[in-house]
């Protein structure tokens, strides 16, 4: 029988265990969407970003400094911040990550020609100089039009220093940290919605067991207040990957003190830490393993879900997966530890089918932060010097954008597999939205490298006039964009849907991410 699933389902349907060949054939999947009925919102800070002091994602990412031929807004690049407005980013996540529990806020504050250099030993052991500090951040933020995420300092900062960084930033208060503030250049006080209280305690952030880290939450959110009418969304540091105990102790312990529990993790074509995959040139072997990787984080947030479910079955708290997105081994012959890698169709796809994941989770996962925005792992942007490009995880972003804020709409979906090596995989995701407007949105991702899909879609609960859309695409798996071709992986006008008797009728090509406006 065929599921039935809020936003995201995947029927597989018994195939052959291996092929010989790719069959270059087109695949058929038919997929119902019940337009009448509407599950939970989509959150727009799923489509969230991420950035912390590592190798080049801040400096020459986005702060090049006010003196710089670069063209910049108080220092920070105007070509980056164009592109960044352009795809309406909701939030972003800083200064970390692992750099978060040793950066010191009042290093960061001040004339930046007195602030103190300190070294980054989690990211390369190079100078960091604390040009970008709390105002730089908050003015980024301010120019792009995002909301910011504040991580501190629980692994090696004290509670007062945290309790008076949530102070300096948001209090109006004629206080010595308010006027501080004043002082650095900054009268009214910032709204800073989102803060993490710490970053992987289980790891970089102090190695802590969960039952520690669980009281240290609860001391330290004690003394992170709320300010001058300011209401700040506290965010624990949560599991890595499968750590299910971790969940289970922080749901116990912490409860609903918490706003929202973080999850991490990351896609590893090969499983291995050491030897991650190159991110071009690699063979279908890695493009399956990739998909098949990414697919996991479904498992993740149902089972981790389920634990919150039973401590909290009104589902106060949020899933916040604030860490996710591709890893492989750094470029050939740039900084080992700078965590540099291109960015191709393969990523694309991924992206489209973690968005499908978090749709269908949209009633417990209120916020996701790919890592990272900009020249670091699986980058929206890249730069050198002067130049900038946008990768084809930023059009993906950029295809997703009108979901954020619309209700989810149930769909089912049969599918044949993508088969290779022995794995099976569903060839077809499907996901599908309604915004305030009544237009309804289909999403669909083609995993399949070979072969393109016809898709028959029945749309209940409307009458379908029009359809249009855009298509990323490529003719192979590691296409990619570089800056003398910025443009080689770019959305088109998708012309393979049209109306039906009874619903729609779609070809997708081959690895592909397409998104339907249906009216």
């Amino acid at each position: 029988m065929t599921p039935s699933y809020p936003v995201l389902c995947l029927l597989l349907l018994p195939l052959s265990a291996a092929v010989a060949a790719p069959d270059n054939g087109t695949l058929s999947a038919t997929v119902i969407v019940h337009g009448g009925e509407a599950g939970p919102t989509i959150s727009p800070n799923l489509y969230g970003q991420f950035s912390e002091h590592l190798g080049r994602g801040v400096y020459e990412g986005i702060w090049v400094g006010e003196h710089s031929p670069i063209p910049n807004t108080r220092g920070i690049r105007n070509d980056v911040v164009a592109a960044l407005r352009q795809l309406a980013v909701p939030v972003v996540r800083w200064p970390g990550g692992c750099f978060a529990d040793e950066y010191h806020w009042r290093d960061g504050i001040g004339p930046r020609e007195s602030r103190p250099k300190m070294i980054n030993t989690h990211w390369g052991g190079v100078v960091e100089n604390n040009e970008f500090g709390t105002h730089e951040f908050l003015d980024f933020c301010s120019q792009i039009g995002c909301e910011p995420y504040v991580s501190g300092n629980v692994g090696s900062g004290t509670v007062q220093e945290m309790m008076e960084w949530v102070e300096y930033m948001t209090s109006d208060a004629n206080s010595p940290l308010a006027n501080l503030r004043r002082q650095n250049g900054r009268d009214q006080p910032w709204r800073i919605p989102f803060f993490g209280v710490g970053n992987e305690s289980w790891g970089c952030g102090g190695e802590m067991r969960p039952e520690f880290y669980a009281d240290n939450f609860r001391r330290y959110n004690t003394f992170v207040k709320n300010y001058s009418g300011n209401r700040i969304y506290r965010i624990a540091s949560g599991a890595s990957e499968d750590d299910y105990p971790w969940t289970e102790a922080l749901m116990s312990i912490v409860g609903t003190r918490m706003n929202g529990l973080s999850l991490h993790y990351y896609t590893l074509p090969t499983g291995d830490w050491k030897t991650k995959g190159p991110s071009v040139g690699f063979d279908e072997n890695a493009w399956v393993r990739t998909i098949k990787a990414t697919l996991r984080m479904d498992e993740l947030i149902t089972k981790h879900a389920a634990i919150m479910d039973k401590h909290d079955p009104q589902r106060k708290v949020g899933l916040i997966v604030d860490e996710w997105g591709t890893w492989y081994d750094p470029n050939p012959g740039s900084h080992q530890g700078f965590l540099e890698q291109q960015n191709t169709l393969r990523d694309a796809v991924v992206a489209g089918l973690n968005f499908h994941i978090f749709q269908r989770h949209a009633d417990r996962v209120k916020m996701a932060n790919i890592a990272q925005m900009v020249n670091v792992l699986q980058a929206l942007i890249l730069t050198d010097g002067p130049r900038m490009l946008l990768t084809p995880t930023y059009h993906a972003f950029d295809l997703y954008k009108p979901t954020g804020g619309a209700k989810s709409v149930p769909c089912d979906v049969t599918t044949p597999d993508y088969i290779y090596g022995g794995e099976h995989i569903p060839a077809v995701s499907v996901a599908a939205s309604r915004d305030s407007q009544g237009v309804l949105r289909i999403s669909i991702v083609n995993v399949d490298p070979h072969r393109p899909a016809h898709l028959h879609v029945s749309t209940e609960g409307g009458t379908v006039s029009s359809v249009n859309g855009r298509v990323l695409t490529a003719d192979q798996m590691d296409a990619h964009n570089t800056f003398d071709r910025p443009d080689t992986v770019k959305p088109t006008a998708f012309n393979g849907a049209r109306p039906g008797a009874d619903g729609i009728n779609a070809e997708v090509p081959a690895m592909s991410v397409a998104m339907l406006e249906v009216r």
